[in-house]
């Protein structure tokens, strides 16, 4: 793949280079001529109403290329940000759920103490990156004796939920719900899993942290809120749960197979760039105005120095040679973007 592109890059500087020399051997040729044959300029402006209608035709047509293209992309853009908002939106009921849960009492005594104090600064992103030797207190945290029966991990990852930037150390007093999740975030939720643990422990190892999450010191009103919302993320799968192990097990699964991976992938659509193509033939619609429109009728109707409509011929011929030529090779890294 790499040596194709590669190729296909030469290609298009070859055909660049070529087109550049056709235009200065064009220029001179035409100069020359003009130079040594009487009434080569009445020639010339002749010719120059026949191509100002072939260029005025071709810009046209491009024209309407690029402001049809143009629609399409806001039109696109418009039903991904339709997809990514109804999205953002579950995410925003789970980092809910999340933030409740972080707040309640399911925790052994002492673990929040004991976290917000010793490992204040420390984040689950950070845990998961010990190997590349950044963070201290990460590598720290790793060899510690923790006594709090392994939550300890499952609190970074709720934590890490609750952030809306991966810098970021602390959790504000009042939790940020933004329009749009930044990129970062949103690749080091997916990067990491985040919530994969959470649906490990409650769907594979619920039995060996019956003692140490305690589901029941959830408050009444507490669950019911986590009840209606996991129903508004999904109707469907959660219509009918009882608030347990096993609705929570499904609800972290939601969220690590279906929730983050979209989230990511309408992101990218958003974060998509203008094609090359789009460029290109804004490119050859600017030089077809410019030097095939624009001059020569500049020419005709302020009687400039002919080399102006020389110039102008040469530069629109090497252009249409460089799009004859390189056309089909941006095409094809169009369709096969």
């Amino acid at each position: 793949m790499i040596n194709k592109s590669l190729l296909k890059d030469w290609y298009s500087t070859i055909a660049f280079v070529i087109s550049g020399i056709i235009c200065i051997v064009l220029i001179f040729l035409l100069y020359n001529k003009y130079q040594d044959t009487r009434g080569f300029e009445e020639t010339l402006k002749r010719t120059s109403t026949i191509f100002i209608g072939i260029s005025g035709f071709l810009s046209a047509i491009l024209m309407v290329f690029l402001a049809a293209s143009a629609m399409r992309q806001k039109l696109y853009k418009t039903k991904i940000i339709h997809k990514i908002s109804k999205t953002t939106q579950k995410m925003h009921n789970f980092r809910n759920i999340a933030e409740i849960l972080f707040h309640s009492n399911i925790w052994l005594p002492g673990l929040k103490d004991y976290m917000e104090k010793d490992y204040a600064d420390l984040t689950y992103f950070e845990v998961k990156e010990f190997y590349k030797g950044k963070s201290k207190l990460a590598i720290e945290f790793l060899q510690e004796t923790h006594h709090f029966g392994e939550t300890e991990n499952l609190y970074l990852e709720l934590k890490s939920l609750l952030m809306t930037n991966p810098k970021e150390k602390h959790i504000p007093d009042t939790l940020n719900y933004p329009i749009f999740y930044d990129n970062s975030i949103i690749e080091k939720w997916l990067e990491h899993k985040c919530g994969s643990g959470l649906w490990y422990v409650f769907g594979y190892k619920f039995g060996n942290y019956k003692e140490s999450l305690n589901l029941e010191a959830v408050f009444e009103r507490h669950r019911e809120k986590i009840l209606t919302l996991a129903n508004t993320i999904n109707p469907d799968m959660f219509e009918d749960s009882s608030f347990n192990e096993v609705f929570f097990s499904k609800l972290w699964e939601h969220l690590t197979k279906d929730v983050l991976p979209k989230l990511s992938q309408f992101q990218s659509y958003i974060d998509r760039k203008t094609p090359q193509l789009i460029y290109y033939l804004y490119i050859v619609f600017l030089l077809l105005t410019i030097f095939g429109v624009l001059l020569p009728i500049t020419y005709l109707m302020l009687s400039f120095s002919v080399v102006t409509l020389i110039i102008g011929f040469s530069i629109v011929i090497s252009t249409i040679f460089y799009v004859a030529v390189t056309f089909h090779i941006f095409l094809s890294k169009e369709v096969n973007r």
